[in-house]
């Protein structure tokens, strides 16, 4: 299970993961079942080096045998060297063109699953940077959903002013940013309200009790502040449900901006850093 966030103002776009891998298989009763939490997951991603361009995910953490972080990885070696797929030209791209090159790599990596994997299922891989000849970030959004591939999302485009999002266990933030769970639309219906009402009625609290939290005009570091805080959030949360603890881990963050490019500002390695002085990175 997972958060991430994605904050997007004038100055850069921010991405930032928790790094709880959970372990989920079914019970003696068929249910769904968490036997196992991992805190060192990997879910966001250098996906050009030298380009200003990152990637996130939540949802399943393997397709068949590979991470989705190792693909990530297999991923950036296509782009970038060729090697397996057609690189992109780095002085002449969108990140509508990635989007959709990561839809045909984790789509054709997924159908080659034999036999294929049982439904439901969710895959969530966020991209999003600086196209070639853009002043401004794009964020866009590919969805794996019940064993579908579906077409990019664009969350924010190029001239949407400050935008927060984020993907995986949305309760929290859900609640501190849009005044309610999205989970309120059933409880309503539940409760007896006609289906037909409910939007317009959550249109009305979101209207209400919305917190804007992001502005535009924001420098990086704050950006980069909410997102850890939105993580934090997230992650202290669920650390008090009375549940398995499936988001947690160390908070890995990296910001994206049109002159620096991508830069990693919290990172976890699995090895010692002053033991590897060479070592650029590993993602």
């Amino acid at each position: 299970m997972t958060v991430c966030v994605s904050v997007k103002v004038h100055d850069c776009l921010v991405f930032a993961a928790d790094s709880a891998s959970s372990l989920v298989g079914t019970d003696a009763a068929g249910q769904p079942k968490v036997y196992n939490v991992y805190d060192h997951g990997n879910k966001v991603f250098n996906l050009y080096k030298g380009k200003p361009i990152a990637a996130m995910t939540c949802g399943m953490g393997h397709i068949g045998s590979a991470s989705i972080g190792n693909l990530a990885k297999d991923f950036r070696r296509i782009i970038t060297t060729g090697i397996g797929g057609n690189a992109i030209d780095p002085d002449n791209y969108t990140i509508e063109e990635l989007a959709i090159r990561a839809k045909e790599f984790f789509g054709q990596r997924f159908t080659a699953i034999q036999p294929p994997p049982a439904n439901p299922n969710l895959l969530e891989f966020w991209v999003g940077g600086y196209g070639s000849n853009c002043d401004n970030a794009e964020l866009w959004k590919l969805t794996l959903q019940n064993s579908v591939m579906l077409d990019p999302e664009l969350v924010a485009d190029k001239d949407q002013d400050g935008h927060i999002a984020w993907g995986g266990q949305p309760q929290a933030i859900d609640r501190l940013i849009l005044g309610y769970d999205r989970a309120m639309g059933d409880a309503l219906i539940a409760a007896g309200l006609p289906q037909a009402t409910v939007e317009p009625l959550l249109d009305q609290v979101r209207q209400r009790l919305q917190t804007p939290l992001v502005h535009s005009a924001m420098p990086v570091q704050d950006a980069i502040n909410l997102a850890d805080f939105m993580v934090d959030l997230t992650k202290r949360y669920f650390r008090f449900l009375p549940e398995a603890d499936i988001v947690g881990g160390a908070t890995d963050i990296a910001t994206v901006t049109k002159h620096e490019g991508f830069k990693w500002i919290r990172r976890k390695h699995y090895y010692p850093v002053e033991l590897n002085p060479t070592e650029t990175d590993h993602v």
